[in-house]
């Protein structure tokens, strides 16, 4: 199970790859992991607004629909299409292609709240 360095983790299992105000999201491998394959992403559409931790999109697997929580307070920039048809890129490079929206982060010390990579995995080990 990878955790990929530089980034920022929610105990709920989503990254945040901070630069400059805006946050690119995913979900962690830890996360893709548990759900199995990836069949469908519902991504947030651009424009709306999210409070940390307010539900913003969900993840469905063969296994199951899990709901993904905004990281950080913020206003979707950009939202990654590419899922739509191949939602699977979630699973193969969920640190990579398989991100799933940008954020511009409204309120900064939202970011108070998330770990970085060494106390995300401090907090996998207790799971």
């Amino acid at each position: 199970m990878a955790v990929a360095q530089g980034l920022l983790y929610t105990k709920d299992h989503e990254w945040a790859r901070i630069e400059g105000g805006t946050a690119t999201v995913g979900i962690t491998d830890y996360a893709q992991e548990q759900l199995g394959e990836v069949v469908f992403v519902e991504l947030p559409k651009v424009g709306k607004e999210f409070g940390a931790h307010k539900e913003f999109a969900v993840v469905e697997s063969s296994k199951a629909a899990s709901d993904v929580f905004c990281p950080v307070a913020g206003k979707v920039t950009e939202v990654n299409t590419e899922l739509e048809t191949t939602p699977e890129l979630v699973n193969k490079d969920c640190y990579g292609e398989g991100w799933l929206c940008k954020i511009k982060i409204t309120d900064k010390g939202s970011l108070a709240n998330l770990m970085d990579a060494k106390k995300y995995e401090e907090y996998l080990k207790t799971l």
